[in-house]
Formats: structure tokens, C-alpha cells, sequence
């Protein structure tokens, strides 16, 4: 029993460390700068959500499926902290965590099953620009970053080390 909740609070601490890492790389003010990104609550939202995809992954193709269900835990309590921030009250509070849901497990999939980096662009273009045709150009540079953070992160052990995504788009 002992061995089972240090196992646990080992896995909580990583995954603090993994979300940790993901807010830094998704807070890059090149995105919002360089690729048009909307710096706003929803263009952060997604932004972490795109380097959550490529963590995610990773830890599944590690079979390290208690972290990541730890870190999605994590961004969880984190989503609804940041509702809180905005006054968010009780009342709303469900309603609105189940739309995050919906959208956090869509993206996800649509990022899963995209199998090249033009329908990864468009996934991105639908998500993160909202289907703005004037951002294929800045859809398609963060696609390409994307397939080369995933590839970079098949490199890692990230029970072992922090996720390096490789250089800024």
C-alpha cells in the first residue's frame, strides 16, 4: 500500500514538472508574435493544448499511462482555476468544465488522426485560428513545428527528463 501511493505521489510530481513545462513552451511569445496566434484565454487554451498532444502521446507510447492521466488531472485543476480567476462562480462552473472537456478531447483527436502534417495545418487552422483562411500560412509554419516537437519528443524518456520540443518555430 505504501509502495502504491509513493508510486502515486511520484507520478503527481512529474506530472507537475510535465504541465509545468507545457505552460512555459505555450506561453512563447512567438506564437503570438511571429505566428498569429490570438493572445487571448482561448489562443493560450489551445496552444496548450497542441503541446499536450505531443506530451501525451509520448507518455502513451512509453505506456506511462498514470502519468499522463495525472497530468490531465493537472490541467484540469488548472482550467478550473483560471475560470475561477475570471469569476466564474459554482453555479456555471460544471457547464463550462464540460465544454473544456469536449474541446480538450476533440483537439486531441483531431491532432491524433491527422496522418500528415497538411491535415495536422488544417486541424491547427480549424483549432487554434478558428478557421481564419487569412492564418493557412501561420497554420501551416505551426504544423510543421508540431510534427518536428512530436518527432523530437520520440527521442526522450519523459519519466526521466523534462520534454524538449525543440527550437521555437
Amino acid at each position: 500500500m505504501l509502495n502504491a501511493w509513493r508510486r502515486k505521489a511520484e507520478q503527481r510530481r512529474l506530472s507537475d514538472s510535465l504541465l509545468a513545462a507545457l505552460i512555459v513552451r505555450a506561453r512563447a511569445p512567438v506564437f503570438y508574435e511571429k505566428l498569429g496566434v490570438a493572445d487571448t484565454i482561448d489562443g493560450r487554451f489551445d496552444l496548450l493544448l497542441l503541446h499536450a498532444w505531443l506530451v501525451l502521446d509520448r507518455l502513451a507510447a512509453q505506456g506511462a499511462q498514470g502519468t499522463s492521466q495525472a497530468l490531465v488531472d493537472g490541467l484540469f485543476v488548472q482550467f478550473d482555476e483560471a475560470l475561477r480567476q475570471q469569476g466564474a462562480g459554482d453555479m456555471g462552473m460544471g457547464r463550462r468544465m464540460t465544454r473544456m472537456a469536449d474541446a480538450f478531447f476533440g483537439r486531441l483527436k483531431a491532432y491524433r488522426e491527422a496522418p500528415d502534417c497538411t491535415a495536422l495545418a488544417d486541424a491547427i487552422l480549424r483549432n487554434v485560428y478558428r478557421g481564419d483562411t487569412g492564418k493557412v500560412e501561420q497554420a501551416d509554419a505551426l504544423a510543421v513545428y508540431a510534427a518536428a516537437a512530436r518527432a523530437r519528443l520520440e527521442t526522450v524518456d519523459l519519466t526521466a527528463s523534462p520534454p524538449d520540443f525543440g527550437a521555437e518555430p
